[in-house]
This record gives C-alpha cells, sequence and structure tokens, in this order.
C-alpha cells in the first residue's frame, strides 16, 4: 500500500511509514490539479495545514482509505465528502495542546511588557526607556473565553504568576471551576472584570465577532486582548478602532480572519504584536504529531486499527452497517442539545429505547457525546477523546436501557443537566435509516436535524409563522421546511424553521423582536 505525504513532515513520519512496510511518495506543494491527478495511486494521505483536501480531491481518490492531518485542526479537509466515500479522517489531538498554550503566555507576558516594541526599538539605536513603560501581571485579572484542554494549560500557569483567573464556558461546571482554581462567571462579567483577556474558543456561528464594538464597550478601559484561537472570533475593524481611541491598550494576535492578513490596519498599530499562526509551530509540537500520525496510519492500513478518527468510531467492521445508522442520529442529537443548552452541564444521560437498546451502545454512546462537545470546544473532538474530555469537564455521562416501544419502535434520547434545570432531546430512524428529532422537551415534532435550524419558542398565535417568512424573504434567505408542536391550542408552541444559509446576529434580533417570539436560537448541523 502507499502513501502520499503532501504537506512538510518530520522525518519521524516517513521513517515510521516506511518501517511498517508501507510505500511512502513526499510530494510538498502539489497544486490542486496536480494532488486530484495523483491521488487515485494512494491508500493513506499525510497532511499538515498546507493540503486543501476537497470534495473534488475525494472524488477523485478511488483507493484512499486514511486521510491523517499531523495536528488537531481539520478546516482543510472536507469530512462530509470523506465520510459519504468511507474515508477515515484522522487527527492528532493534544499533540500542541502545551506548545499552544506557552504561545499563549508568550503573548501575554509580551503585551504587559511591551518586549517586541522595545526590541525593534533598540535595534534601531535608539533608548527609549520611558517610552516602554509596562505593567504587572500579579494580582491582574485573567479573562479566559473557553477552557478547554489549551485554555486550562494557560489558566494553570498564569495562576503561577498571581493572576486572578475568572473563565467563561458555558459548559463548565462548578464543581471542575472550583478544582481547577478559576472563578466562573458569564460572559457579560468577565468583560467587565477582565485586566487580560484571553480566547480559546472555536469559531463558530455563536463566537464569530465574539469580540465587538458592543462587547468592547463593557470592558475596562485599557484591557489587553490576545487571540491564539482562530482567527474570526474578533471583529478586527472593531478592535482596530477601541486600540485606536485607547478603550484597548492592546493586543497580540497569532491569528486573523484572513492569512496572511493584507492592509489590515492592525498591522499599523505599535500597540499590536502579532506572530503568523505560530500557536503550533515548536520543534516538539511538529515531531509529536508527525509521530502520532504516522502510528495511527500504520494501524489503520496494516492492523485495521482505528484510533483518534473525526468521522468513524472505533467499532468492529461487521457492525459498521447496523451501528452507523444509530451512530448518526446520536451525533445529531447530542449536536442539537449542546446548542439548544445553555448552564454548567453537570450529567447527560443517553436513554436508549425498544431496538435502539438491543444494540451496542458503546460507541453511540460516545457519538452522541462526541456530538454534544463539538459545537463547544477548540480542540477537535474525536470519538476517542470524547469521555475523557467530558470527564475532565464534570460531565457524568450514563446509559439508560428499556424495551418499552412506546410511539417509536428504536429511539435515542439526551437528557442534558446542569444545577436547577433540564432539557430534553430525542430521536428516531425512520426506514431504519433517515434521522429525525421527535421531541424537544415536551414538545412532539419531527424535524430533519441537518443544514441550518431556527429554534423558536413563541406564542401560539395567528400571524407567527407568516411573520417569520416574510422577514427571512426579505433578507433572501430561503426557507427548507418548517416543523411546529404546541402544548396546547392558545398555549406555548415551538417552531424549527430550516434555513439555506446562516442567518447572521442581526437577523436574529429581528427576529427576536417579532410579536409573539419568546426565544430564538440558531443551530447548526
Amino acid at each position: 500500500m502507499k502513501v502520499l505525504i503532501s504537506d512538510n513532515i518530520s522525518q519521524k513520519c516517513i521513517d515510521i511509514l516506511k518501517d511498517a512496510g508501507l510505500a511512502v511518495d513526499i510530494k510538498v506543494g502539489m497544486k490542486p490539479e496536480e494532488l486530484r491527478a495523483s491521488i487515485g495511486e494512494y491508500h493513506g494521505l499525510v497532511i499538515r495545514s498546507a493540503t486543501k483536501v476537497t470534495s473534488e480531491i475525494i472524488d477523485a481518490a478511488k483507493n484512499l482509505k486514511v486521510i491523517g492531518r499531523a495536528g488537531s485542526g481539520l478546516d482543510n479537509v472536507d469530512k462530509v465528502a470523506a465520510t459519504k466515500k468511507g474515508i477515515v479522517v484522522m487527527n492528532t489531538p493534544g499533540g500542541n495542546t502545551i506548545t499552544t498554550a506557552e504561545h499563549t503566555i508568550a503573548h501575554i507576558v509580551s503585551l504587559a511588557r511591551l518586549i517586541p516594541q522595545a526590541t525593534s526599538s533598540m535595534k534601531a539605536g535608539k533608548w527609549e526607556k520611558k517610552k516602554f513603560m509596562g505593567v504587572e501581571l500579579f494580582n491582574k485579572t485573567l479573562g479566559v473565553v473557553g477552557i478547554g484542554n489549551i485554555g486550562s494549560q494557560v489558566a494553570k500557569r498564569m495562576q503561577a504568576f498571581g493572576m486572578n483567573v475568572i473563565a467563561y464556558d458555558p459548559f463548565l461546571s462548578e464543581d471542575t471551576a472550583n478544582t481547577m482554581g478559576v472563578e466562573k462567571v458569564n460572559i457579560k462579567d468577565l468583560f467587565k472584570r477582565s485586566d487580560f483577556l484571553t480566547i480559546h474558543t472555536p469559531l463558530t456561528p455563536e463566537t464569530k465577532y465574539l469580540i465587538n464594538k458592543k462587547s468592547i464597550r463593557i470592558m475596562k478601559d485599557g484591557v489587553r486582548i490576545i487571540n491564539c484561537a482562530r482567527g474570526g472570533i474578533i471583529n478586527e475593524t472593531d478592535l482596530y478602532d477601541a486600540i485606536v481611541s485607547g478603550k484597548v491598550a492592546g493586543a497580540a494576535l497569532d491569528v486573523f480572519e484572513k492569512e496572511p492578513p493584507e492592509n489590515n490596519p492592525l498591522l499599523s498599530l505599535d500597540n499590536v504584536i502579532c506572530t503568523p499562526h505560530l500557536g503550533a509551530s515548536t520543534k516538539e509540537a511538529q515531531e509529536n504529531v508527525a509521530v502520532a500520525v504516522a502510528e495511527q496510519i500504520v494501524d489503520y492500513l496494516i492492523h485495521g486499527t482505528i484510533r483518534h478518527a473525526v468521522n468513524f468510531p472505533s467499532i468492529p467492521a461487521d457492525q459498521v452497517a447496523r451501528l452507523q445508522p444509530y451512530i448518526n442520529l446520536a451525533e445529531k442529537l447530542g449536536g442539537f442539545a449542546a446548542q439548544m443548552f445553555e448552564g454548567g452541564v453537570t450529567e447527560i444521560t443517553i436513554e436508549y429505547r425498544a431496538d435502539a437498546a438491543q444494540i451496542n451502545t458503546a460507541p453511540v454512546t460516545i457519538a452522541a457525546i462526541k456530538g454534544f462537545l463539538n459545537p463547544i470546544l477548540l480542540e477537535t473532538v474525536n470519538f476517542v477523546n470524547a469521555p475523557v474530555i467530558a470527564k475532565e469537564r464534570g460531565i457524568e455521562v450514563k446509559e439508560t436501557k428499556s424495551t418499552d416501544e412506546g410511539d417509536y419502535q428504536s429511539m435515542i434520547a439526551l437528557r442534558v443537566k446542569a444545577k436547577g434545570k433540564e432539557s430534553y432531546v430525542a430521536g428516531a430512524l425512520f426506514s431504519k435509516k433517515d434521522p429525525r428529532i421527535v421531541y424537544i422537551d415536551d414538545f412532539k415534532v419531527e424535524i430533519v436535524p441537518e443544514g441550518e435550524l431556527l429554534l423558536l419558542y413563541n406564542n401560539d398565535k395567528p400571524g407567527v409563522i407568516g411573520n417569520i417568512g416574510t422577514l427571512l424573504g426579505k433578507n433572501h434567505i430561503n426557507i427548507a421546511r418548517m416543523h411546529f408542536g404546541r402544548e396546547r391550542q392558545g398555549g406555548m408552541a415551538i417552531s424549527v424553521v430550516s434555513i439555506d444559509a446562516h442567518a447572521s446576529p442581526q437577523i436574529i434580533d429581528q427576529i427576536k423582536k417579532l410579536p409573539n417570539i419568546l426565544s430564538v436560537k440558531q443551530i447548526s448541523l
């Protein structure tokens, strides 16, 4: 079997693959058309971030069995197309956690003491001691947005500097926060109290432009902002204006909305420190992920063992056909529940009823947890690390099984609990393969869980649906499907609108202002 390496990678990766008896070709810097023309002869593909594995590339990959990413991010791989073709997509989670955390800390310290600016000044032959007056980190408040693997490592290390660490993470429990020695706060309080604010959350529709003119307005005067996570979480125009006005004392950026940045005014500001997406760029991290991806590909191609797959569970081949529809359903339910629920989650119970109670539920439960965690974490969650991450975050995972058929021959439900509240979402398989959401709390529905969905709670009054349709139409957003449920005539109702395009925050705000609308959430599946 043959493996193609299309990006620069440590020699250790090459050696491991060859020692296992695999033929290895190294072709770095191929154009898309070159990769498409040659990919058909390979069984494995090793990439980093430069290679874009599009649906066109995957269509041409007649023999490809596995794509291995030396790193965690998989934005450059069309995972849907790969899954449909039966190609396993692997990454190396955790290999660059420490490296990225250390890079963030370097940015924090450099921002506090103006080290890059002072260096540049001295190299220009100047001695401007008074110009570069810094601030201490001791007794300052560090606000951490997203306290997963990387965020928690940053918090731990900055506590050693004597910083007071507060954290916003909608799925962080109080017990876990206490164990970490951080104070859990809501996002508004974090903005208000932070002297330094560091971001460690994925880029999602909910986190897009999380840092903007409105959120900056409620921050402390002189706040310093650090982003080593993803470009697009910060509205760069708003950040520029805030720095120029003096509201924000400075920023340290490793990522940008467009990379490489072109004519970005932030780069012209003296109190902006920037690096070209170097979060994972250390010798140790690159060797770690290179060795890991090589070992995973060998395990799969030679032994048939799947590790750290993001699109496929580690289950015996003879069980795949039966379990795959349940796995797909559970993952969709998890993603839906995560985006509809708010609060520090302490417990998730996956309930299996009727035929679903007879299957091998272990990989299905993992799929549900993976689906739940994926929308809220920066690091890639896969079938291997999902249970570990849930445990680290103080989420207890339970299973229950019942032979009672109820309304459906086979049903899976997620019951999500936090202190003082509970949320419930259930799904079933139609025609033994097509997933549907059939219950949201006490509302009976029939929802196709895919694409962009608007979840609305509303008063059951005439004109609600018409108003929603009219508003979306004015904003050139087409409605694909609509689903409804209500507790009783004239009472509370639920509406789920499937739309063909993502609705902007401004459109969501307009919907919220419509008569009889109680709440609106946008859910991406």
